[in-house]
Parts: structure tokens; sequence; C-alpha cells
């Protein structure tokens, strides 16, 4: 359902997702870069475990937490892809700490 535009394409920028190496376009935002790759879901519920994934693309909804470089309920919307950034999905409540 999501694709890029042909002429949005730009030099490649490697992080890491999850642990995983993975790759994304200069100039994407974290949330167009996971969208890109195929990977829908960002973060579940504490409550009910649901699956949520970007949905504004704007940075009103909250949907689309993640932890970026270890910095927890990051709008992936709302940040930059740049190189050698780990960004990790969430599950369920983020716990108090580092």
């Amino acid at each position: 359902m999501f694709r890029r535009l042909p002429e949005a394409d730009g030099p490649a920028v490697s992080f890491t997702l999850n642990g995983r190496p993975a790759t994304g376009v200069d100039g994407d935002s974290v949330a167009a870069a996971l969208l890109a790759m195929g990977e829908r879901v960002c973060r579940t519920t504490a409550v009910s475990g649901a699956a949520r994934g970007p949905f504004c693309l704007m940075g009103v909804c909250f949907e689309c937490l993640v932890t970026i470089d270890r910095i927890g309920n990051r709008q992936a919307c709302l940040v930059r892809l740049r190189a050698g950034m780990q960004v990790e999905t969430g599950k369920g409540k983020r716990e108090a700490g580092p």
C-alpha cells in the first residue's frame, strides 16, 4: 500500500531496526523508512497488545512511538533518519529507566 514516489529516491542511509541492519533514504522520517521497508507496526499497546503504526505522519496521533538511540517514546514521523541510528519497536508499556 505504501510506495515511494519515483522522484523521491536519494542516497541510502544505513541504520538498525530491532538490532538488524536496515536501509532507508536520506530525507526520510523514521516512520517513512519503516513503511518503505514493509514494517507496519511500531509498537503494541500495553493493555490489549494491539498493533499500532504510523497513521497521521504529522505528529498528531502518537501511534508511531519507537525507541531511537535508547530514548523511548519518540514519534517516528517527526524524527529524520540518520546514519547509524538504532531504532527499536515497542512491546507493551515502556519500563522506567535509562
